[in-house]
Order: C-alpha cells, then sequence, then structure tokens
C-alpha cells in the first residue's frame, strides 16, 4: 500500500488533529470569549470526521486493504461503528456543556479541546493493531480526561475527582504497561497478528501473566469489578457534562479496545482468558446491582449502572463468537443513547437559582411538577434495567442469546437472575418521582439543545428504537465479521 492509500484511512484522525491545532491557535488569540465558537467548530469537527468513518462500515470493510502503516492502524467496519459512537457521544457532550459552564461562570476555551483530542486518541485506540499505536491513543485519551476531571477548579469535588482519576488511571496505565512489556518479551513482537501467531501454540506462564496484567489495565479503563473504585467518586464529583462524556465515549473506547486486543492478539488463547471476563462480568453486575442500592446521588446511581452495565456487555465478550461481539456492539448503541438521555435529563434538574440537583429525594413528585422531564427519566430507568418494552431490553436480550448460543447457558442464566436484583433501583427512581408526596425542588427549565437532545435520545430508547433493530443490528453483524475477519 502506498502512503497516499494509508493518508486516506486516518482521514478523520487527521482531520481531527488539524482542527484541534487550528482552534488551539483560535484559543489563544480569543481566549474564553471565544469558547463557544471553539464548541461549535469541534461538533463541525467531528461531524466532519464521522462523515469520512461512515462509508467503511456501510461497506463492511475489511481485511488487508484497511491497513495503514505495515499494520499498526485498521481502519475497518468494527473500527467504524466505534467512531460514531465516539464521535456521537462527544459531540452531544459540546452541545450541553456550554450552558452548563456559563451558569456558574467556567466554561473556558480549553473544555471543547479537550473534548476533541480525547476523541481523537479513541480513535486511535479502537483502530490499534499494534501495542504501541494502542498506548499512544490509549494516553492521548487518558491525559485529556484527568484535566476534565477536574475541569471545575474552584469546585473541591472536581478537584477530588481529578486528583483519584489521575492516580488510580497512572496506576492501571502502568499494570497495562507492564503487562505489555511482558508480552512483547515473550513473543518477541508489539503487531496483534504476530503475537496471535506466536500465541497460537502453547502459551508460557511469563506471556499468561503479560495477558492477565493488559486485561486488567483494560478492565480500569472499562470500569468492569473489581477494577471499578474510582468510578462512583469520579462520577459524582466531575462536572456533570464531564460524567456524561467518561459514561459514553471512553466507555465505547475501552470496550472496543478490550474487544479487539481479546479477539486478534489473545483469540488464539481464548481458553486462558475466557474464565476471567467470566469472573469480571459476575462480579460487575452483582456489585453494580447492589451498589446501587443505597446511593442517595444521582450520580454515583448511575455511576454503579454503567459498572453494572458493563458485566452485560462482558458476557458478549465471555463467548468468543462473532455472535457475541455483535451483541456487544448493538448494546453499546442501545447504553449510549440511553446514557445521553439519562445525563441530558440530570442536567435538566436545577432548583429556582440554577444549582444542580443532585440528591435522589429531591426528585419527589417530579410526575406532577414536571411530567415530560419525569417521563423521560421514567424512560432511560426502565431502559437501563431492560424492561421491555422499552429499547434497552433488547440490549439485554441479544446479549443473553449469543450467551446461550455459545452454551454459556450458567452464565446466562445467572446473567438473568442478577438483572432483576438491578432492576430494584432503577424502579425506585420511578416510585420516587411517581407516587412520592411532591418536594417541588426541581424548577429550573432547558434551553432548546437540551430539550431536543432529551426528546430525540428517549425516543430513540422507546418502543419506536425497536424499528432500528435490524438496521442496528445488520451494521453490528458487518463490524463484528470485520473484527474477526482480522483475527
Amino acid at each position: 500500500m502506498d502512503l497516499q492509500h494509508w493518508l486516506w484511512l486516518i482521514a478523520p484522525e487527521e482531520t481531527l488533529s488539524v482542527a484541534g491545532l487550528i482552534l488551539l491557535l483560535v484559543a489563544a488569540w480569543g481566549g474564553d470569549r471565544a469558547s463557544r465558537l471553539i464548541s461549535i467548530l469541534c461538533v463541525a469537527a467531528l461531524t466532519a470526521a464521522a462523515f469520512l468513518v461512515a462509508p467503511a462500515l456501510c461497506s463492511g470493510a475489511a481485511g488487508a486493504g484497511t491497513e495503514a502503516f505495515y499494520g499498526q492502524y485498521r481502519a475497518d467496519a468494527f473500527a467504524s461503528f466505534a467512531k460514531l459512537l465516539i464521535y456521537g457521544a462527544a459531540g452531544v457532550t459540546l452541545i450541553v456543556a456550554p450552558a452548563f459552564f456559563d451558569r456558574v461562570k467556567a466554561m473556558r476555551a480549553e473544555f471543547p479541546l479537550l473534548v476533541l483530542f480525547a476523541a481523537l486518541g479513541m480513535g486511535l485506540m479502537v483502530s490499534a493493531t499494534d501495542l504501541l499505536t494502542l498506548y499512544i491513543g490509549l494516553e492521548l485519551n487518558s491525559l485529556s480526561a484527568y484535566v476534565l476531571a477536574a475541569f471545575l477548579r474552584s469546585d473541591e469535588r472536581s478537584a477530588e475527582a481529578g486528583l483519584k482519576y489521575f492516580v488510580l488511571g497512572a496506576l492501571a496505565s502502568g499494570i497495562l504497561l507492564f503487562g505489555m512489556s511482558l508480552v512483547y518479551g515473550f513473543t518477541g513482537t508489539t503487531s496483534f497478528a504476530g503475537i496471535r501467531g506466536v500465541l497460537g501454540g502453547e502459551m508460557g506462564m511469563g506471556a499468561l501473566f503479560g495477558v492477565i496484567f493488559m486485561l486488567s489495565g483494560l478492565a480500569f479503563k472499562i470500569a468492569a469489578a473489581p477494577f471499578h473504585m474510582w468510578t462512583p467518586d469520579v462520577y459524582e464529583g466531575a462536572p456533570t457534562p464531564v460524567t456524561m462524556f467518561f459514561a459514553t465515549a471512553p466507555k465505547v473506547a475501552a470496550m472496543a479496545l478490550t474487544m479487539r486486543v481479546a479477539m486478534e492478539a489473545f483469540g488464539a488463547q481464548a481458553a486462558a482468558w475466557q474464565q476471567i471476563v467470566i469472573f469480571a462480568a459476575l462480579l460487575s453486575i452483582v456489585i453494580g446491582a447492589l451498589g446501587a442500592i443505597g446511593q442517595a446521588n444521582i450520580k454515583r446511581l448511575m455511576a454503579y449502572s454503567s459498572i453494572n452495565n458493563v458485566g452485560f456487555i462482558l458476557i458478549g465478550l465471555a463467548t468468543v463468537t462473532a455472535a457475541g461481539a455483535s451483541a456487544m456492539l448493538v448494546y453499546l448503541a442501545i447504553y449510549v443513547a440511553t446514557t445521553l438521555a439519562g445525563f441530558v435529563a440530570i442536567l435538566l434538574l436545577r432548583d429556582e437559582n440554577g444549582a444542580p440537583v443532585e440528591a435522589i429525594a429531591d426528585l419527589s413528585g417530579l410526575s406532577r411538577t414536571r411530567p415530560w422531564l419525569a417521563l423521560a427519566l421514567a424512560a432511560v430507568m426502565f431502559s437501563l434495567a431492560g424492561i421491555p418494552p422499552l429499547f434497552g431490553f433488547w440490549a439485554k436480550f441479544v446479549v443473553f442469546q449469543a450467551a446461550v448460543e455459545a452454551d454459556l447457558i450458567a452464565l446466562a442464566a445467572i446473567g438473568i437472575a442478577a438483572s432483576v436484583i438491578g432492576a430494584f433501583y432503577y424502579i425506585k427512581i420511578v416510585k420516587i418521582m411517581y407516587f412520592d408526596d411532591a418536594a417541588d425542588v426541581v424548577k429550573g427549565t432547558g434551553d432548546w439543545a437540551h430539550t431536543a437532545i432529551l426528546a430525540l435520545t428517549t425516543l430513540a430508547i422507546s418502543p419506536l428504537g425497536y424499528l432500528l433493530t435490524r438496521w442496528i443490528g445488520g451494521l453490528a453483524d458487518s463490524a463484528a465479521a470485520a473484527l474477526f475477519l482480522a483475527a
């Protein structure tokens, strides 16, 4: 392949890089007064990048023609599926964030740029087919995320969230890097294809430890138990738009990266890591469900909900099949839409002074004071619980179906039973909004952007979402096929 073809394959990353560098100069000259303009231009850059990756997904791009730079980068349908979710979540974050930061007089020009560079790093993560590319993308995303978590400089909770995220994130990166060094030392290559070839025979103890360390580092990035400890504190302390961003785009990127590493690099030794994934899946489901029950803060509850949902997604990975990978992608798409709807609704929970309302008790009787907002929030909770006819039911259904088809019937049964426990705290929120006496705390109103995004995402997770099942399923099948063709 020639250089021109390679540059065309990385056009989305080039677009984001050039846009980011130019907008850095705009931020330097215009200062914080140019923050809204920079936000709009960053959304435009993300939209352009999305248009550039969409053809690869629609055509089911796979094989050697999607590789660039001697196999270090792959722009296949699998990467395109993940990138569209990442760019969409980042764009929504940039649309809703200015109103939040303007109320606390903390909107700065660097916020949209940090989101843009984080999206750039995540794009590299999902296209990485080499340990070096993987680490570059991961750290580009992580460095932006550490600053975003502590973005409210005068807020102690935000500073604490940023510090915890930095310390634990650095620890996880060290674990991941140590695992990569072991894998390289015992295989002699950093290429996923090369690692798979060397590990095709009997795997030594040193290589096994490398695999375990790498999966442990990635488990931190997806907030899977037992590496979930940072999630509740960071979700609660970070500014709400940042929490929304953390719960969607980086989750997709880290999960897609985990899928590619497991299937492509370690696919020949699936038996060595399958039990680890099953353990992490079940532990995440149980800890996420039980941990959320006693929460009094809506953002902390969403953090445990995120841990719980990661467990269900990992069930698809445990199947080690194309059907399981497709189910994971379908789940991620529905989860992103549901989470965006949930956090936009949380952003609209404000008192008469415009201060955020995060206490669950303050949602009492919300259906009588803000009926449409309560309806949207109820739809989010039922969808996250997987209760039909909400679209979240379909996400869990396809994952459990893949597990049954892979003869993991016991895992599917335990997952279904545990999902009943998780439904308790989701239904509790609905009960508080519809059956408790009105607290009449939520009085704030949202702008047209918040209302439009909430309406669109709520419709997407409503029963109308089932009209998209064939379309989303077809794209997910195409993306999963590209992943397994590479493997």
